[in-house]
């Protein structure tokens, strides 16, 4: 089989004003490195549409875990792929299915290292490139689910959160309730992903109003993807001894008027203090060992049927651009994909 001489690639080509657009971007076919000693060459079958490309894209934060993105830079992230060709004395070999960060092109050449097999047994290979393991990190790590708790979760219609709720109810959380701007989502997250309550900020009825009910007595843990307004509900509705995992800041990423890479709130302190709350930033870079552990609990759970996993396909490569700016205004539900 003859290996591919070119990729197309996504480049950023001019740096957004305000949330990004498609004409930001640009897909181009360029010529694809002959592989060296080392290397693999891969052809994508999909790559994931991320939130957090709005802080690379944008001018604000520091110490990002990731490089920022000029114009003229490719994007990068999660993305699923086959082995073409790998050297015969490698961990790889053709045909092998793996995982990698770079995403948005269709084909790769990289080093070997750059690339993780995906067990041949595993039920679903593309959760493998969802954000899902963040929140169970944040659950197991950070939160530390305990039998019983109340759990809120931000952003429950995301990557991270349409998995979040089983995942809090399979490590034993007694009440699961969810957020999310969509009444329409609010009702699948309890149809179908196993909450118990969804509620929507900025309807007519205050969110504050709407927590209260959901949960009368408190919550126990709350996994944060969102910041801002729900985060200060949230602090005002914790229990003693109430554990909070942030994880993300989407209040802030949404925000044209900000660049991508801070999310203020307002939580009060003296509560914090006397109810003895805990808030701590979550990041998976800082758990190396996490990854195989949650690999093996997803592959069991789904296949149990305990979980599933909720995806908004994309076709295509050339709708890549879209998809990227339709994330920010809602348009999906679970993770978004773009499958080639």
């Amino acid at each position: 089989m003859a290996l591919p001489t070119t990729a197309r690639v996504v480049r950023l080509t001019r740096k957004p004003q305000g949330l990004p657009v498609a004409t930001d971007f640009t897909v181009a076919e360029e010529p694809l490195a002959a592989p060296g000693p080392g290397d693999a060459v891969v052809r994508n079958r999909a790559f994931l549409v991320f939130p957090g490309l709005r802080t690379l894209l944008g001018d604000e934060g520091a110490n990002l875990p990731l490089p920022r993105l000029a114009p003229g830079d490719a994007l990068f992230g999660p993305a699923l792929g086959e082995v073409l060709a790998a050297p015969e004395d490698g961990p790889l070999h053709p045909g092998d299915l793996v995982v990698h960060l770079h995403g948005w092109r269709d084909a790769v050449v990289a080093d070997t290292g750059q690339f993780t097999v995906v067990d041949q047994e595993f039920p679903e290979p593309l959760a493998l490139i969802s954000a899902a393991s963040a929140g169970y990190g944040a659950l197991t790590r950070t939160a530390e689910v305990r039998p019983g708790d109340v759990v809120l979760v931000t952003a429950a219609a995301g990557a991270v959160g349409s998995l979040a709720g089983r995942i809090a109810r399979l490590l034993g959380a007694g009440r699961v309730i969810g957020t999310t701007r969509s009444p329409d989502k609010a009702e699948r997250l309890v149809a179908e992903l196993g909450y118990d309550a969804a509620l929507v900020p900025g309807a007519a009825r205050p969110f504050t109003e709407q927590l209260a009910e959901a949960a009368p007595d408190g919550v126990d843990v709350v996994l944060d993807l969102v910041g801002g307004e729900q985060l200060t509900a949230a602090v005002d509705a914790a229990r003693p001894g109430a554990r909070f995992a942030l994880v993300g800041a989407v209040a802030g990423q949404l925000d044209p008027r900000r660049g991508g890479g801070s999310a203020p709130a307002v939580v009060d302190t003296f509560r914090i203090v006397t109810l003895g709350l805990s808030l701590r930033g979550f990041t998976l870079l800082d758990h190396p060992d996490l990854e195989a552990e949650w690999r093996e609990r997803l592959a069991g759970w789904l296949r149990a049927g305990e979980i599933t996993f909720p995806w908004t396909p994309v076709a295509g490569i050339d709708r890549a651009p879209e998809a990227l700016s339709r994330l920010f205004t809602g348009d999906g539900f679970g993770t978004t994909v773009v499958e080639l």
